[in-house]
Order: structure tokens, then C-alpha cells, then sequence
């Protein structure tokens, strides 16, 4: 189906998520450093991004703008799915070109249903 890259600072929450999307069907790999997301991107070609926030250096809202800023992602689809679930930290997210915004926990039905909106 598609290839999504997981770019979140938490191993659990990356290896759960690259069986749940691997389960739907979906080519997912993981990073733990948002650092390495663009140098991975151009090799994995992914077709939507799932982002944490709350990482280190760059975080999840600057990951959001350089990805936004580059025109070979400027396009692509970008989930966002965080602790983090005031409304401050939703506008933000949106403002820096999330298309979508997942509080922890989830549920995984709720994640594969975004997906498949975002990815035709």
C-alpha cells in the first residue's frame, strides 16, 4: 500500500507503530532523532509522515515547517500524534502544515482511518 515514515523519540510508541501500519497493510520504518527525517525521506520516499511533538532538536512543530519548506514534501501528507492535546499546541501543529492531529493514546482504527483520507 503506502510508505509512511515514523518520526517520533520514543521506541515503544515507533515499534508499535511500525507493526500496526505493517498489519494494515502499509511499508512503515522508523526514526528516533527528527535530525535524520529529510536524509531518510529522499532514500524511503515516503508518502505520508507521522510526527511527535515533543522531541528533541529539531521537535515536532520545527519537523512539520522544514518539511512544509521543502518542495519535495511540501505536498505530502504529515499526521501528527502527540501528548500533547491543548488547543495552543493543535493550532500550531496546523499552522506549521499538519494535516491532522492524534492525541495519545489512540486508537488504532482511528489511525488507519486518517490514513486512508490522506492517502487516496
Amino acid at each position: 500500500m503506502s510508505k509512511i515514515l515514523i518520526v517520533d523519540d520514543d521506541r515503544q510508541i515507533t515499534f508499535f507503530l511500525e507493526k500496526l501500519l505493517s498489519f494494515e497493510g502499509h511499508t512503515a520504518t522508523a526514526l528516533n532523532e527528527g535530525s535524520k527525517t529529510l536524509e531518510t525521506a529522499r532514500t524511503f520516499k515516503p508518502d505520508l509522515f507521522i510526527l511527535d511533538l515533543m522531541m528533541p532538536e529539531p521537535n515536532g512543530f520545527e519537523l512539520c515547517r522544514i518539511l512544509r519548506a521543502d518542495p519535495e514534501y511540501s505536498e505530502t501528507p504529515i499526521v501528527i500524534i502527540t501528548a500533547m492535546d491543548d488547543s495552543d499546541s493543535k493550532a500550531i501543529a496546523f499552522l506549521a502544515g499538519a494535516n491532522d492531529f492524534i492525541t495519545k493514546p489512540f486508537r488504532p482504527d482511528e489511525l488507519a482511518t486518517t490514513i486512508k483520507t490522506l492517502i487516496h
